[in-house]
């Protein structure tokens, strides 16, 4: 869905059943009222009460510019026995992501991560906190190379990978892409400036290309395996650039 499409349009709810409720989050969309967006005046978590009209209660988070599956629960109660799924790592977690450069056909990411502190929200925080174990696995689906130049290169090289996270430290997915020189293509935090601004000016995409796209476990209550998609995540014309791959060859971590 394209930047604020959603903001006139109800939620996409992908899942329900006696406990749980999914939508898929539009990208620029918070997940409730936070001190870091005081100016935010739309929240997934009000905007799925208000459609449904009952209370939910999030499970999970994910960030503003993130779209994709986002869970709820029909009560605080079953809230806590799903997140107890999450914590213990018995939740499969699937994103797609459009990364800059040309990314091996598949990789492991073990890099530990520090606490990404903010003096608004984790005041108290430890500072001395080590870093702690943060995995993600990746494989890709599809390269292209656009004949546009982009910083200091003639041309440009995309990837678009699928990433299933073995562990939930905050922003992940976008601090390892970032590790590995591959950042995520319209992210404004971790990513990079000039490839950035290539799909904001040529493409008109100025969401960032990370998206939540499945979610897979064992329901607590029924026992019966749940299995929740999302739909391309992705604008048209993202997936176009992509349409036709480039002669195959071996593709090294720093191939950019």
């Amino acid at each position: 869905m394209d930047d604020h499409v959603w903001e006139n349009r109800p939620l996409d709810i992908l899942h329900e059943d006696d406990w749980l409720i999914a939508i898929d989050k539009p990208a620029g969309l918070l997940v409730h009222r936070t001190k870091l967006d005081a100016r935010e005046t739309k929240f997934a978590l009000q905007m799925l009460r208000d459609q449904v009209g009952f209370r939910v209660f999030p499970i999970h988070r994910l960030d503003k510019p993130t779209s994709g599956i986002l869970l709820f629960a029909k009560s605080a109660d079953q809230a806590r026995h799903v997140s107890d799924l999450f914590a213990d790592r018995r939740v499969k977690k699937t994103y797609q992501a459009v990364v800059r450069g040309w990314t091996p056909d598949e990789d492991r990411i073990d890099y530990p991560l520090k606490e990404i502190r903010d003096k608004t929200t984790d005041g108290k925080a430890r500072e001395d906190k080590p870093a702690q174990k943060a995995v993600s696995v990746y494989r890709t689906l599809k390269r292209c190379e656009v004949d546009h130049p982009v910083g200091r290169y003639e041309s440009a090289r995309y990837s678009l990978v699928e990433i299933t996270p073995e562990t939930g430290r905050k922003n992940q997915i976008r601090r390892h892409f970032k590790h590995i020189f591959h950042p995520v293509v319209g992210d404004r935090k971790f990513g990079d400036r000039a490839h950035n601004a290539f799909f904001r000016d040529e493409l008109h995409v100025e969401r960032m290309l990370l998206a939540a796209t499945a979610l897979s476990f064992e329901h607590p209550d029924t026992g019966q395996h749940v299995s929740i998609t999302a739909p391309d995540p992705f604008p048209d014309r993202v997936y176009r650039l992509f349409s036709a791959d480039p002669p195959p060859q071996k593709v090294s971590e720093s191939s950019s």
